[in-house]
């Protein structure tokens, strides 16, 4: 029986299948088919980021081995370090300053944090608590004080990545905003790091 092992993904792995991780992403997240192609030149321009990192879910028929490289890949999740100059950073910043929060909160919340830019898992694979352990291995050892994310906003907040998000204790960054180009309301969700921590970051 097949088993899903989380490893690391470098730089070259990604880069040589690009495609299968964006395919996952494109199933999640209910995308047409093509979408995959508009996306692939910012995922490849996402990996020269600073403290870009990579972790994959492969399904194997032996867990105990590091899974080959040609192993399928079942889930997919990724990052780097937040900058200033990251076009979501400064989405996120004007959202928050529009809402009123003051320029030391804003700072405080945007001042040393780890982006995580995409966490998917193919729907085939969903419910095996495979999205909380891509999750875990990307935000182990991350030296940033917090983490931050968007994720569209759904009725009542029930989705698996709602509930895997608030079962973790992320707590909400901004609500309710729409980002430039994206019609969806999306929230901004954060947690302090190391994962285990008590204090999650961001406003309330």
């Amino acid at each position: 029986m097949s088993t899903v092992v989380v490893e690391a993904i470098s730089a070259p792995q990604i880069r040589s299948r690009l495609f299968e991780a964006l395919d996952i992403y494109v199933a999640a997240m209910g995308y047409p088919r093509g979408t995959e192609h508009h996306r692939a030149p910012m995922w490849a321009e996402h990996i020269l980021r600073d403290g870009w990192r990579a972790v994959g879910a492969f399904l194997t028929d032996d867990p105990t081995a590091p899974p080959p490289s040609t192993a399928p890949l079942v889930g997919i999740a990724y990052g780097y370090r937040g900058a200033a100059h990251h076009w979501w950073d400064q989405q996120v910043r004007q959202g928050l300053v529009a809402t009123g929060v003051e320029s030391a909160q804003v700072e405080t919340v945007l001042g040393d944090y780890f982006e995580l830019t995409e966490l998917h898992v193919h729907p085939q694979a969903q419910g095996r608590g495979i999205g909380e352990a891509l999750l875990r291995e990307l935000l182990t050892d991350r030296p940033e004080q917090g983490v931050l994310l968007s994720t569209p906003e759904v009725s009542e907040e029930d989705n698996r990545a709602w509930h895997l998000y608030r079962r973790l204790g992320f707590t909400d960054v901004l609500r309710h905003f729409v980002f430039v180009g994206d019609h969806r309301p999306f929230a901004v969700l954060g947690h302090a790091l190391p994962l285990d921590g008590t204090a999650p970051a961001g406003h309330s």
